[in-house]
C-alpha cells in the first residue's frame, strides 16, 4: 500500500530527538511519507541550542515548491518557523490551499529554555497562521506566549484552548505535560477544543526525564492520522498513545547527559 505523503516544514535538531529528524521518525513510525522543509539549522544538544541559523526565506520557498509541484501532500505539520517572514509565507500558501490538513505546532522555545522564534513573530500566528490551520498544538508554555497570560489550572487551560480554536482552527489542543495545579489525578492530560466543545485527553504519566521532541512527535503524529483518512479525534487520540509509547520505550535510555530522546520506533522494536 501506498503511504500518504505528510510535508514537515521545521528546524534542524543536529541531536536528532526535535524538529525535522523527530517529524521523519514520528511520520515514519505511523505509516507516511516525509517530506521536509527545512526552515533553520541549530547546532542543538540534550542540554541547549548553541546556534541557530536561520535559512533565507527564499530557500524556504523553493523548498515547499519542490515538494508541493511533484508530490501529492496529504498533510502538512509546522514547527520551528523562526521568523515573522517565513510564518507568514506559510500562512499565504496555507490560504491558497497548498497545504490540506495543517497542523500547526507553534514552537517558540526548546525542551532546554531557549528561544526558538522571533518575538515579533507571534502575533504572525495568532493573526495569520493559525486561523488557516486544521489543528493548533501549544503547550501550556507556548499557549502563555499566544494568550499572553499565565496558564496554571485546569480550567484555564481549557479557556486558552477555546480561544485558540475561535481563531479559526478546528481543533486546539493544548498539551498539559506535567498535570496543572488543580488537576488532583496523576496523569498527563491535553484539552481539546472544537466547535463543539472541550474535551480532556488523558494518558499514563510516565517517570522520565527523555522528553525531547515530544510535541513535535505528537503534532507529526497527528498529521499523519489526518493524511491516512482519520477523523480528527481519533487522530489526536492515535497521536497521544504513539507518544506515550514512546516515552515509555525511552524512558531508560541515556543518550545524552540532559533532557534525551523517545523512541520513535518502540512499536518496531517490539515486534
Amino acid at each position: 500500500m501506498q503511504p500518504p505523503v505528510v510535508l514537515t516544514i521545521a528546524g534542524s535538531d543536529s541531536g536528532g530527538g526535535a524538529g525535522i529528524q523527530a517529524d521523519l521518525k514520528s511520520i515514519t513510525a505511523n505509516g507516511g511519507y516525509a517530506t521536509t522543509v527545512i526552515t533553520a539549522i541549530t547546532a542543538q544538544n540534550t542540554h541547549e541550542v548553541a546556534r541557530v541559523h536561520v535559512v533565507p526565506l527564499q530557500d524556504v520557498a523553493a523548498q515547499i515548491d519542490a515538494v508541493c509541484s511533484d508530490f501529492s501532500v496529504a498533510a502538512v505539520k509546522t514547527g520551528m518557523l523562526a521568523t515573522a517572514e517565513i510564518v507568514d509565507l506559510v500562512a499565504t500558501r496555507a490560504a491558497r490551499g497548498d497545504f490540506p490538513n495543517l497542523v500547526v505546532d507553534p514552537v517558540m522555545v526548546s525542551s532546554s529554555g531557549d528561544r526558538l522564534l522571533a518575538p515579533d513573530a507571534v502575533a504572525a500566528y495568532r493573526d495569520a497562521l493559525i486561523p488557516v490551520a486544521r489543528v493548533v498544538t501549544p503547550n501550556r508554555r507556548e499557549a502563555e506566549v499566544l494568550v499572553g497570560r499565565e496558564v496554571g489550572t485546569m480550567a484555564e487551560m481549557e479557556a486558552v484552548a477555546v480561544e485558540l480554536q475561535a481563531l479559526g482552527a478546528e481543533m486546539a489542543v493544548v498539551k498539559g505535560g506535567h498535570p496543572p495545579t488543580d488537576l488532583s489525578a496523576a496523569g498527563a492530560v491535553d484539552v481539546i477544543a472544537t466547535s463543539v466543545g472541550v474535551e480532556r485527553l488523558a494518558g499514563p504519566w510516565i517517570d522520565t526525564t527523555n522528553v525531547h521532541g515530544t510535541g513535535c512527535s505528537f503534532a507529526s503524529a497527528l498529521a499523519t492520522g489526518l493524511a491516512s483518512g482519520f477523523a480528527l479525534d481519533e487522530a489526536a487520540s492515535q497521536a497521544k498513545a504513539y507518544v506515550a509509547e514512546a516515552l515509555l520505550g525511552g524512558a531508560s535510555w541515556r543518550l545524552g547527559a540532559g533532557h534525551g530522546p523517545i523512541d520513535h520506533f518502540v512499536r518496531w522494536r517490539r515486534g
